[in-house]
């Protein structure tokens, strides 16, 4: 259902500076020093001791404070303000967010209360979180709570493409299945005429064409060098497809998905987790199937499917609600349309939908996973 834009007025939003490339943690004194002395650091707890002492030590001849907190709890507004309490300590001249998304959701949010820069260093390639203007909220319990929008992305995101080959590889392919969706949602928001995420405290917004071009890179790449990236990452190689993948992952799908917008792949993503005996997936990994689905909404061409189903399977991505870990009864397929329908980006696609209609693609799109499982065989 097209959103009917009234200006012609186009936004595009990016972060401050990217840099990726390996051992470049190591360098992050050299972007601190930029912004002042005094630096307050949030790791996620699986690398806390060991950058800690990594990094104090060089920071130790250096002017000004250094500090770090560990996170391992909930992006929680009652944690963010504890961590902002914490940083308010040494006067920060800046904010480092070292970790996974919530860490770097975090950092960003810390960052926002204290009103300093912030950069943000991503330990997979996973998410879009590094390069985006927004943290993803929830509750203490872990439930999703809101979005926290800025007026500006991160300053600096900093990336470690060492700390990103020994990470599973499995974050890295969970990271191509959200790249993935990009360029099929961005052309679905064209369409429609649906307004990109940028300075949406300003007014709505249309897409750029820069925009159109980095989600159609987005996939290209993706195509390309994705199957090459996930070898190397398995082998915890640092190769030029390896490089390439992290950039499409991180930097490509981050500016794609925020300055043209989500479609029916987010939509069926966040559907799926409203399935109370879903198995706990990646994000990535439900939005491939969500991709899959929006596929077959815009009835897209046999040869399209054909290359988007044979990329899955070759990266191992899902393509079927089992691999999703979601049974395929009427039940939860209702769950996942009307959670969807409800909730989510549908009104992004150029023609409206209905829970009855959602429920036919997830079923079309689930038999056909298992239709390409069958001719392999």
């Amino acid at each position: 259902m097209a959103n009917n834009l009234k200006t012609t007025t186009m936004a595009w939003g990016s972060p401050g500076r990217y840099i990726q490339g390996p051992g470049e943690i190591s360098n992050l004194p050299k972007y601190t020093t930029k912004f002042g002395d005094n630096v307050f650091v949030v790791i996620d707890q699986f690398f806390y001791e060991d950058l800690t002492k990594k990094l104090s030590a060089l920071y130790e001849a250096l002017p000004g404070e250094f500090k770090t907190v560990v996170f391992n709890t909930e992006v929680s507004e009652e944690q963010i303000a504890a961590t902002s309490a914490i940083a308010k300590e040494i006067n920060p001249s800046v904010i480092v967010g070292i970790g996974g998304g919530k860490t770097l959701d975090t950092a960003k949010a810390v960052a926002d209360d204290l009103h300093v820069p912030v950069i943000v260093s991503p330990t997979s390639a996973s998410t879009d979180a590094p390069t985006s203007s927004l943290s993803v909220i929830y509750k203490p319990n872990g439930e999703h709570s809101h979005a926290r929008h800025y007026i500006k992305n991160p300053d600096i995101v900093l990336i470690d493409s060492r700390i990103i080959a020994d990470a599973p590889a499995r974050f890295l392919v969970s990271g191509m299945g959200d790249a993935l969706a990009t360029v099929f949602e961005a052309k679905a928001n064209q369409a429609s005429d649906s307004a990109n995420y940028i300075a949406g405290e300003s007014g709505e917004f249309r897409r750029t064409k820069t925009a159109m071009v980095v989600a159609q890179a987005c996939y290209d790449m993706l195509i390309e060098n994705g199957l090459k990236a996930k070898i190397a990452a398995e082998n915890h190689c640092i190769t030029e497809a390896l490089e390439t993948i992290i950039e499409v992952n991180t930097l490509m799908s981050g500016l794609g998905f925020e300055n043209t917008g989500c479609a029916a792949a987010h939509s069926v993503q966040e559907g799926i987790t409203a399935v109370p005996t879903a198995g706990r997936m990646l994000h990535g990994e439900q939005v491939a199937f969500g991709t899959i689905c929006e596929l077959v909404a815009e009835n897209a061409p046999s040869e399209l499917i054909d290359e988007v189903v044979d990329f899955c399977m070759s990266v191992g991505l899902p393509i079927t609600l089992e691999d999703v870990k979601v049974d395929a009864t009427d039940e939860n397929i209702r769950i996942i349309a009307e959670s969807s329908v409800k909730n989510s980006y549908w009104a992004a696609q150029p023609a409206p939908v209905t829970v009855e209609a959602v429920m036919d693609i997830v079923k079309a799109a689930d038999a056909l996973g298992h239709y390409y499982y069958n001719t392999q065989k």
